[in-house]
């Protein structure tokens, strides 16, 4: 009996062995498929800091770009906290299939590490750069009723007293500009930090401290209104959105370069190909005429924006070899 029904069984064992390999191949196939095709669902676009600031305002701008162009649907969150710590722990923490990354900026990317005491993630390891968007000057300001016209005024009154600078925060770029600059010339400046840029701006505007480095885009709208004034931006070139404000550099102080670094970056593990199209598809939309308009009126840096996936990590590296020194002789912590 059993000889009666061996054709069957090895039959079965046919179709069997088919079925397997034909479940094979379509499981190829939609690998290659979503592979093609990702993203096939909304990508989750945190943002590390409140709605309305300078980061906030360039990921909506690059979420906004992706959309219109490509239909794909990206959904910006704002995490805030932490000075961006986190939201970018829940981005290191996060699925590692593309549909999660953020937009950092150079606190969070590259000083923070140095500043924290306690970080519940570890920043180079569990965050890979996808794309530089980005580099943003800051501008020297003092206040629109001050008597300095120029950088040199400024250095002629710290001979005679000290000064004081103000900045958004304890460890954030604008402080530790002032400390570079304060390093690099021997000046005697006196740190005040502020909660934010908006209370630092209003009491530089009101006479209260002497100087603020903040980042342009930051400061445009303060500048229009005439109650702060622009003596130098701290960047090689002049900044295409203050064209009329001399260089650090032309000022005396080719040390002083400091640039807010905007990039997007996803949890590490994140598949090679996902991280190429996404840094493929985010340089194509940075050449798009509306979006460049707007980051250059942002302040940008017109040949800082894009590149690849190297370029944006070679920038992070030389920026935080840079900060960390700085960092260091600050003695700013953060606990």
């Amino acid at each position: 009996m059993n000889a009666r029904f061996q054709p069957s069984l090895c039959a079965n064992r046919r179709t069997i062995l088919g079925l397997a390999g034909g479940a094979g191949l379509l499981s190829l196939a939609g690998f290659a498929h979503s592979k093609t095709e990702y993203p096939i669902k909304p990508i989750r676009f945190v943002v590390p800091a409140p709605p309305g600031g300078g980061t906030d305002v360039v990921a909506r701008q690059i979420g906004n770009a992706l959309s219109t162009s490509l239909g794909w649907t990206v959904v910006v969150e704002n995490l805030p906290g932490a000075g961006g710590n986190i939201g970018l722990d829940r981005v290191a923490k996060a699925p590692k299939d593309g549909y999660t990354i953020a937009m950092g900026e150079s606190s969070n990317l590259t000083v923070n590490q140095f500043l924290y005491k306690n970080i519940p993630f570890a920043i180079e390891k569990d965050l890979v750069p996808v794309s530089l968007i980005a580099k943003v000057p800051l501008v020297l300001l003092v206040s629109g009723k001050a008597p300095h016209h120029n950088v040199a005024d400024l250095v002629k009154a710290s001979k005679r007293q000290s000064l004081t600078f103000a900045s958004s925060g304890n460890g954030t770029l604008g402080h530790l500009a002032g400390e570079l600059w304060r390093k690099t010339s021997g000046l005697d400046l006196l740190h005040v930090p502020y909660r934010g840029a908006a209370p630092a701006m209003s009491d530089l505007s009101g006479g209260h401290v002497d100087l603020f480095f903040a980042s342009i885009t930051a400061a445009l709208s303060t500048l229009q209104s005439g109650l702060v004034r622009a003596l130098a931006v701290t960047t090689a070139e002049r900044a295409e959105a203050l064209p009329d404000i001399p260089t650090m550099a032309e000022a005396g102080y080719p040390d002083l370069e400091a640039a807010v670094i905007f990039g997007v970056v996803a949890p590490t593990g994140t598949p090679q190909e996902i991280v190429a199209r996404l840094n493929q598809k985010i340089n194509a939309a940075l050449q798009q005429a509306r979006l460049r308009r707007a980051l250059l009126d942002l302040g940008a840096i017109p040949e800082s924006m894009g590149g690849s996936v190297e370029t944006f990590a070679s920038v992070l590296h030389k920026e935080r070899l840079k900060w960390s020194e700085i960092v260091k002789a600050s003695g700013a912590t953060v606990d």
